[in-house]
């Protein structure tokens, strides 16, 4: 019971800095929409996909193939080789990073023009610079995950966030009256100045926190000292599937980006009209379907190396309780956000994009409907992707979410050049590609561990204390609209809703005992739903 208490207070940790980075998020992209539109909104989100894809390559499977191996070799008491796995991937992706950046700086005006979004290249610009730092924060960030110490994560995913944030707007500002392209250059920039500033915060923790890592390494056990070839090789072995698998990822945005702007020129919208259209798409309703994967991401990074321990002692029973808590932790985050976001779409949008048309906010507002859908299975793959990580098969999720790719692709390009579909069929596409994706890694574990879901366990509980709180959403935001309007209704249902779906959870016993122990005052929360149980 210890690794699960261990990874679920590591997650516990990591999703109270998702939420504060998440919050930042809002304060940025909400704004910014604002400032820059639609249109803004285009370019910046072209950019994306391909500093995603860099990054990935640069960094995605390093951090948990770190985490993995420091923790494997800290179970057996081999600091020394669990730091000597650090300094290497240090080296190695600090160099691979400044091959991307320079990769990205030199190609942008190709990339943009190749794509047909050429207003788009000062976005691409502003992200390059980032490639150089972020590859080193992750290997800290790693290296600290390996120990099961999320404390350094949290804090520099905050401070990368706050920086990137509110200087990032301040640079938009100042360069607005120079052209909508210059100010989404800008807004692109700000992640460059948040990596810089979480990069130096995860290094000043770990010079504070070098005493003990030197300390740690003085009492290691005695082992042969691996050769730095053989260290870099296990990391790529490691690495690279994930990598592969978190590629595809981005590889989806890019497919996106290359057919749906063209797809829908196709069927008489203009350049200008298809780059809004995918504005409302990726840079509006996406980004509010992210918010439970953030969730989902930091259950995933603490997943790994808890996992990675139990499987390095053999410890079958230990991990299934973790692949247990780890399934039902993530469909209580997963299933109330879908409904939540299905019932309220439109007027979540309404609330946070404002300052745009009508038109936007109800195409905008449709378009979040279908993707909340998709919500469940975007978290779920995150999660068992982590598990088969951590189980030693990194290949299996990178397989699976490849066909779910292939199926997207698919549609997408059959559905969005269908005139009365348009935009709406990539979103669909997305939902079915992480659906077949889901499905196949649960599958996968099943096949792996011999592991029997017990969906009483994991789903019952959960799935019904959603069902109460939607319920309990729909019919505040129905009666507090007809008194005081639509913006108050929006934020009364959604408070209510929360409120209800805690109180569900409780009562329906969702939480157990030793996972409200890892919550803070969870004793005392404890003590009071046993005398409420007794009564």
């Amino acid at each position: 019971m210890k690794e699960e208490n261990n990874f679920l207070k590591g997650a516990f940790i990591l999703s109270i800095a998702a939420v504060l980075v998440k919050i930042l998020g809002a304060i940025y992209r909400i704004p910014l929409s604002n400032l820059i539109k639609s249109e803004g909104m285009g370019y910046y989100q072209t950019a994306y996909p391909f500093y995603t894809l860099l990054l990935t390559i640069s960094t995605a499977g390093f951090p948990v193939a770190i985490a993995k191996l420091v923790s494997e070799k800290r179970s057996i008491e081999d600091y020394r080789g669990a730091h000597r796995v650090f300094k290497i991937s240090l080296i190695f992706l600090f160099v691979f990073g400044l091959i991307s950046s320079v990769y990205l700086y030199l190609n942008a005006h190709n990339i943009v023009n190749n794509i047909g979004n050429t207003k788009a290249y000062y976005s691409l610009v502003g992200l390059a610079p980032a490639l150089v730092f972020v590859p080193v924060m992750s290997v800290l960030r790693g290296y600290f995950q390996g120990s099961q110490d999320m404390v350094p994560t949290a804090i520099s995913q905050t401070l990368e966030q706050f920086f990137r944030v509110f200087l990032g707007l301040s640079l938009t500002i100042l360069v607005l009256d120079k052209g909508i392209p210059m100010a989404a250059g800008a807004a692109s920039f700000g992640a460059t100045i948040g990596a810089v500033a979480g990069t130096l915060a995860v290094i000043v923790i770990y010079f504070k926190r070098k005493p003990k890592i030197d300390e740690e390494i003085k009492r290691s056990v005695v082992v042969d000292e691996e050769p730095s070839a053989e260290i870099l090789k296990s990391l790529l072995k490691i690495a690279v599937p994930i990598t592969l698998g978190a590629a595809i990822l981005p590889i989806m945005d890019y497919i996106d980006l290359k057919i749906v702007l063209k797809k829908l020129q196709t069927i008489n919208f203009t350049e200008a009209e298809a780059n809004a259209l995918y504005g409302n798409f990726k840079g509006m309703a996406q980004t509010l379907i992210n918010l439970p994967q953030v969730f989902a991401v930091a259950l995933s990074v603490s997943l790994v190396p808890a996992i990675s321990n139990t499987k390095a002692r053999d410890d079958l029973k230990g991990t299934e309780k973790i692949i247990s808590s780890g399934i039902k932790t993530t469909l209580m985050l997963g299933l109330p956000c879908a409904i939540g976001l299905f019932l309220l779409a439109r007027p979540i949008i309404g609330l946070l994009y404002y300052k745009n048309t009508v038109e936007t906010i109800v195409s905008t507002g449709n378009i979040l409907k279908v993707l909340s859908l998709g919500v469940i299975f975007l978290t779920l793959v995150q999660t068992l992707a982590a598990m088969l990580q951590g189980l030693g098969h990194p290949l299996i999720p990178a397989a699976n979410l490849l066909v779910g790719a292939l199926v997207k692709a698919v549609l997408t390009y059959t559905l969005t050049g269908v005139e009365y579909i348009n935009i709406y069929g990539a979103a669909f596409s997305t939902v079915v590609a992480f659906a077949i994706a889901a499905l196949l890694d649960i599958i996968a574990i099943k096949k792996v561990t011999g592991y029997k879901i017990d969906y009483d366990y994991i789903l019952k509980k959960p799935l019904i204390s959603a069902i109460g709180m939607g319920i309990v959403v729909k019919i505040s935001f129905v009666l507090i609209k007809m008194l005081v309007g639509q913006s108050i209704a929006t934020l009364g249902s959604i408070m209510l809703g929360g409120i209800t779906y805690v109180i569900l959870l409780f009562v329906t016993g969702a939480i157990s005992e030793e996972e409200l122990k890892i919550m803070p005052k969870g004793d005392k929360i404890n003590g009071i739903l046993r005398k409420f149980r007794k009564q």
